[in-house]
């Protein structure tokens, strides 16, 4: 067995395939180890480990690991809104949940500065990210999707009453964390056409917008004005979804329809984008996503809309680069 071979065979069951060129001269071990996607601490561990691993041969005296990253081409896709109450951050919590399950490595962002509610649906309150370069390392939610918001920075209920330049600084810490191998990025933002979209779209550059609203006229006018600060900034608008769409009596089984029914679909046909799929107003969805557990997670009827709209989003994605 050649030197290189002994190498590659103390350090394989740690380093998989990541560590390249292994050679031993006058006692010396170097070698190249591929880090993409490692967090700070993971890079660290398997260092340490494969130092540990050579030095325990014979005629190993020194180590040296030369380390290389691959800077991962990251795409962001942001959830807006015209106004509030629409949903919004329960579809971007389902879509992450459904894209993931769909094998896609997707991050989570709340960009909802002053309203964060990611960690209520995604059952993380009470954490808190740890930095490390200087850099927010994501939040592990139990979906197996990495996540940060604002509301894991702050106290539960404390109002936050920053202005645009601190809220802008604030989204740039989130999305400039170590996202690791996410390939990407679903963002939450806030209703309206405001600061924090200014600096996502100025600073982060969206590869595409989904737009959310219900079927009521004042929804609509407001998404419309969201869809007009995507238009100027030219981001690509992925399509538009109605959610709250129609009730269902759980008793008699009567739809109606309290916000009336089919207006985001008729606007996204008069204005020439995609209809991504319309959403009930269906209470097992609030209680679910009240309880950290958004239907996409389990195989309940109420979740298979979110996978249906996650895999037209897919295709949008797959699509050569926009």
């Amino acid at each position: 067995m050649t030197d290189t071979e002994r190498l590659l065979a103390a350090i394989s069951p740690i380093s998989g395939t990541r560590a390249a060129a292994p050679r031993l001269s006058e006692g010396r071990a170097s070698l190249i180890l591929d880090v993409t996607g490692l967090s700070g601490d993971q890079r660290l561990k398997m260092e340490a480990d494969i130092k540990a691993a050579l030095l325990a041969l014979p005629d190993v005296a020194d180590v040296r690991i030369a380390m290389t990253s691959e800077k991962k081409d990251r795409r962001l896709i942001v959830v807006g809104s015209g106004k509030g109450g629409v949903g919004k951050s329960t579809v971007a919590a389902n879509l992450a949940i459904a894209l993931r399950q769909a094998g896609v490595k997707v991050g989570l962002i709340d960009a909802d500065i002053y309203g964060p509610s990611q960690p209520r649906l995604m059952a993380t309150e009470g954490e808190r990210p740890h930095a490390e370069d200087q850099k927010l390392i994501p939040i592990d939610s139990r979906y197996g999707i990495p996540m940060l918001s604002l509301g894991h920075l702050v106290k539960p209920g404390q109002a936050i009453a920053w202005r645009g330049p601190m809220a802008g600084n604030a989204l740039g810490q989130l999305i400039d964390a170590q996202w690791g191998d996410a390939e990407l990025l679903i963002a939450d933002l806030p209703p309206g056409t405001g600061d924090v979209q200014l600096s996502m779209i100025q600073k982060h550059k969206p590869s595409g917008a989904v737009i959310v609203s219900t079927p009521q006229d004042l929804a609509l006018i407001d998404a419309t004005r969201a869809i007009d600060l995507f238009n100027q900034a030219n981001v690509p608008i992925i399509g538009l979804i109605e959610n709250m769409a129609g009730y269902q009596c759980p008793h008699c089984g009567e739809v109606s329809d309290p916000f009336g029914t089919g207006g985001a679909e008729a606007a996204a046909k008069s204005m020439g984008y995609p209809f991504l799929g319309r959403i009930p107003l269906d209470i097992a969805i609030r209680k679910a996503s009240d309880a950290g557990t958004p239907p996409a997670a389990s195989n309940a009827a109420e979740g298979r809309t979110f996978h249906e709209i996650a895999a037209r989003l897919r295709e949008w994605l797959n699509q050569p680069v926009h």
